[in-house]
């Protein structure tokens, strides 16, 4: 991923020095477990675990000639080791070690994710706590419709994002498997205790049935997981910039002292950084339909997952979590125009009631389609010219409500959301 979208905690675990340290200590593991299991020598073992270290310079070197990045890797651990390093990948593939290792890189991004949800959901209950009790325009096909808060709005967000925590951390433990299963996954080299052992040591667990390779439905899993919350991030971020639209202008993302929104137009704040968030969101539903694609592979194993892979993988972990920590801020940095809000609101000349009514004069005991002819009668002439509807429903003889104050309260649309804070506070705590 380029510079621009990617944050240093998440590229360190993507670089190719994390990736070889990683591949290391599974050799060194698996090296482990079959002393363990009377495979190898322990002493053999020992002096491994003191001697080896890698090269990525000779790894260079010896990959351009080899063709082959695991024994480029091997050829220059086993140089570093020397006669013990016969125990450095007994019987293994590389498909053992590049899985185990996969798995490992994945949960470490993943737990980078968690980390970085955590604060998001942090922020965003914070921002719907404050909003609380700001009444705003609630809107359906981006027309007014009844009023609700901007608290209720963020809370929604809170919400989603605590089910996204969720989704990832299920994601996490099923991508979490290792193999050293060998060709076609038959153990034909390696007894599964070997496994077993190695799954313990590194904190993953042994995928039941390999094919040489840990099925890729596990994969599709997890990055179908990271797709599906920056799809929700996109929803945050759209909804952003239609209330920052001139029109609108409820709220702005932060503008920072010096920014500059347009070489053309000195006045223009636009949204970018909401923009942004929008257009990556697209990148991370492609990258997990590639994932899709490489649940197939031919027979008990091919290769052509591992091209995908090495692209889709670094991307999407790394995309997301610019997307997470750019939300953060986004939203932290809210600023909520308080007035324009609240003139939006008024705006509506009181057609918000147009449902309160209805349900009021059909509890009164006039026919639903009655009530309902008589309220969207004065409702469409209010869209259009004063008076407002509660003045025209007030001078109808036809309505006898003697609740019509309350009818026309916003605190009357209001006065459920503490009880939805606190179930939502309760579901996601």
């Amino acid at each position: 991923m380029i510079e621009r979208y990617t944050r240093p905690e998440m590229a360190s675990i993507w670089s190719d020095t994390n990736r070889f340290k990683i591949w290391l200590e599974v050799e060194l593991s698996a090296a482990e477990a079959m002393a363990e299991c009377g495979l190898v020598s322990k002493e053999d073992v020992l002096e491994c675990r003191k001697k080896a270290k890698f090269n990525e310079n000779r790894i260079k070197e010896v990959e351009k000639e080899a063709k082959h990045d695991v024994i480029a890797f091997l050829t220059s651990v086993n140089e570093s080791i020397g006669k013990a390093s016969r125990c450095i990948h007994f019987g293994m593939t590389s498909s053992d070690l590049i899985d185990t290792s996969f798995a490992l890189q994945l949960t470490q991004s993943g737990r980078l994710l968690l980390d970085g949800l955590d604060k998001l959901r942090l922020t965003l209950r914070k921002r719907a706590t404050e909003l609380k009790a700001m009444p705003c325009i609630g809107r359906s096909h981006g027309i007014h419709a009844e009023p609700m808060t901007l608290g209720l709005k963020i809370l929604n967000w809170y919400a989603e994002a605590s089910r996204a925590r969720i989704r990832l951390e299920n994601a996490i433990n099923e991508v979490a498997t290792c193999t050293i299963s060998g060709a076609v996954g038959t153990y034909s080299s390696l007894p599964p205790k070997v496994e077993e052992i190695l799954a313990r040591k590194l904190g993953l667990s042994p995928e039941p049935i390999a094919t040489q390779v840990i099925p890729r439905d596990r994969h599709a899993a997890f990055f179908n997981t990271l797709a599906l919350i920056g799809a929700g991030i996109e929803r945050w971020a759209t909804e952003i910039r239609h209330l920052q639209r001139t029109e609108v202008r409820e709220v702005e993302e932060p503008f920072s002292s010096g920014q500059k929104g347009s070489s053309a137009m000195p006045h223009k704040k636009n949204p970018i950084l909401c923009e942004n968030l929008t257009g990556l969101a697209r990148l991370l539903r492609s990258y997990a339909l590639s994932s899709y694609e490489n649940v197939a592979l031919w027979h008990e194993r091919d290769i052509s997952h591992s091209s995908v892979e090495r692209v889709i993988a670094p991307d999407a972990c790394t995309l997301l979590d610019f997307m997470i920590h750019r939300f953060s801020g986004v939203v932290e940095g809210l600023r909520v125009l308080e007035e324009n809000v609240l003139g939006n609101l008024k705006r509506t000349r009181k057609l918000y009631a147009s449902g309160s009514l209805l349900v009021a004069l059909t509890d009164s005991g006039m026919l639903r389609e009655d009530a309902y002819k008589i309220v969207q009668e004065h409702a469409l002439a209010a869209w259009d010219s004063e008076p407002d509807l509660e003045a025209r429903v007030r001078a109808d003889d036809r309505i006898k409500l003697s609740n019509l104050d309350e009818l026309f309260s916003i605190d009357k649309h209001l006065e459920h959301v503490d009880s939805i804070f606190e179930r939502v506070f309760s579901v996601y705590p």
